[in-house]
């Protein structure tokens, strides 16, 4: 399937949102970093949902658009994940690290994508719409 960085980024988020993650956020770092286009970042409330969330991403994207994460890493309690696309870097953590690590805050200055756009974005991947 043709797709660019925006699309993934927005099903990426979607997939997160289907498996109950929190407080997801998708920023635009484009014309900030060399190294990716979007982060998407979503949060746990445990770490079975951390890693619940992280292999449904990888099963998901996989099925959706026939790519693989180019690497993917994680803490040694399995708090935080993260899966590297390559243009979209994915960072599925725990409530408390993201609390304590704030990328959002260190990244503050990227364009943040609203809930509305990337639903609209990755509407052909909706699994549950009738309930969104």
């Amino acid at each position: 399937m043709e797709y660019n960085s925006k699309k993934l980024a927005c099903t990426i988020a979607r997939i997160l949102d289907d498996k109950l993650g929190k407080d997801i956020q998708i920023l635009n770092i484009t014309n900030i970093s060399v190294m990716s286009d979007y982060f998407v970042i979503a949060s746990g409330t445990s770490t079975p949902q951390v890693r619940g969330m992280t292999q449904e991403v990888r099963e998901r994207v996989k099925e959706y658009f026939e790519t693989l994460p180019k690497g993917s890493e994680n803490d040694n309690k399995n708090r935080w994940n993260l899966l590297d696309y390559g243009d979209v870097i994915v960072h599925v953590m725990h409530q408390e690290e993201r609390e304590t690590y704030a990328i959002e805050k260190f990244w503050n200055h990227a364009l943040k994508i609203e809930r509305e756009d990337w639903l609209e974005e990755s509407k052909e991947f909706a699994k549950y719409e009738a309930n969104k």
